[in-house]
């Protein structure tokens, strides 16, 4: 029996990145340990994921100080439990679980490349986040990128050796269950009543985002678009999943926009275990971010057979087939509206968009094709 351990900086990554996975390699005789940063959650999901964890502060900036306790502490844990593998995720995980793997002489260091966080960054801080981007890889055994287009640039940016990096299949660090993420499995009931809480009319169409509530994501633009769209078009809503947060934060006009339009709603968070609820609201989703490794979001909402607007960012551009399962669009609010106001005056486009978008998504990023793929470097 292999001890496997996954260490991430933040509990919300745990269902994205791992899930079902857990369970899955469990079942198959694994030992699964997660490190993460203190939550309430992590008790509740360590249950249902079957997996051994500790809490151990990881924060995303740089603190020298509380850096050290956690690689010391992760370090303490790996002997303890006589780790063999050790996978970090995000850049400041991956960085602790790396040093930490590589100074108690784990073999098995495999560090996934979730993204390029530097990309929309400039100046000193750029260089400082590639710089720890190259030493994480350089202390690991094995760098998996999510996505063929963080492979490139990661090559392009000198990040490691080619022979050092590999990407799972088409993509993504776990896939999609194509199981769950099925609107057709989703009761009608349930969809009314969501847009009934929300005061969401049921003849309205939706267009709809799930993420972050930051500038990364393109949500200034997206508003501004949205806004734009409404001086002609009164039956369409907003709906953002996601929570407003202080780093990256939107400027206050934006936030205001979206506190003041009543065909805006923002749910804040939502528990993953329920997300897909949220996609069956939508008619169309949109992620007009400037920066992915490889947006989960845009798969599971092709899953759930809607049409996509996204951009050509690093990540995006991996995620649709272009005129085929979605729309790409430059971020630029205009352009923004024009890409939206064709699948909402074209139902028959965003019907066969989102059923070549769920047939992309099954052929492709369907979470089996993905754990085979991880199970050789385990092995």
């Amino acid at each position: 029996m292999k001890n496997i351990l996954h260490v991430v900086n933040i509990y919300f990554t745990i269902p994205y990145f791992l899930g079902e996975q857990l369970n899955h390699f469990a079942n198959k005789g694994y030992k699964m340990h997660v490190i993460c940063s203190p939550s309430s959650e992590l008790s509740n999901s360590a249950a249902i994921y079957n997996y051994s964890y500790k809490e151990i502060p990881i924060i995303r900036k740089i603190s020298i100080l509380m850096d050290i306790r956690a690689i010391i502490k992760t370090a303490v844990y790996i002997r303890k439990y006589k780790i063999d593998i050790v996978t970090g995720h995000t850049p400041k995980g991956g960085l602790i679980a790396m040093i930490a793997a590589f100074i108690t002489g784990i073999q098995t260091r495999i560090y996934f490349r979730h993204g390029l966080v530097y990309e929309t960054s400039r100046g000193v801080r750029r260089r400082v986040l590639m710089c720890l981007d190259r030493l994480t890889a350089s202390l690991s055994t094995q760098v998996i990128c999510v996505s063929e287009s963080v492979s490139r640039q990661s090559l392009n940016d000198k990040l490691n050796s080619e022979k050092k990096q590999a990407v799972l299949h088409y993509g993504t660090c776990n896939g999609i269950d194509v199981n769950r993420f099925n609107k057709d499995r989703i009761d009608l009931k349930t969809i009314n009543h969501l847009k009934q809480v929300h005061n969401i009319p049921a003849d309205s169409i939706v267009i709809g985002f799930t993420g972050r509530l930051v500038k990364d994501k393109g949500i200034i633009e997206l508003v501004k678009a949205f806004d734009r769209l409404q001086q002609t078009n009164k039956k369409i809503f907003l709906l953002l999943v996601g929570m407003l947060e202080v780093r990256d934060a939107l400027p206050e006009e934006t936030v205001k926009s979206i506190q003041n339009n009543t065909s805006i709603v923002c749910t804040g968070y939502i528990n993953y275990n329920s997300i897909e609820n949220y996609y069956a609201m939508m008619d169309i989703f949109i992620l007009p971010s400037y920066r992915e490794g490889f947006p989960t979001s845009v798969l599971e909402a092709s899953a759930m057979g809607l049409p996509v607007i996204t951009t050509k960012a690093t990540g995006c551009i991996d995620s649709i087939i272009e005129n085929e399962t979605g729309i790409f669009v430059d971020h630029d609010a205009q352009k923004l509206s024009d890409a939206i106001n064709i699948l909402v005056s074209d139902k028959e486009k965003r019907t066969s968009m989102g059923k070549s978008g769920r047939n992309f998504v099954v052929n492709k990023f369907s979470q089996e094709l993905i754990w085979t793929e991880i199970e050789k470097f385990y092995l």
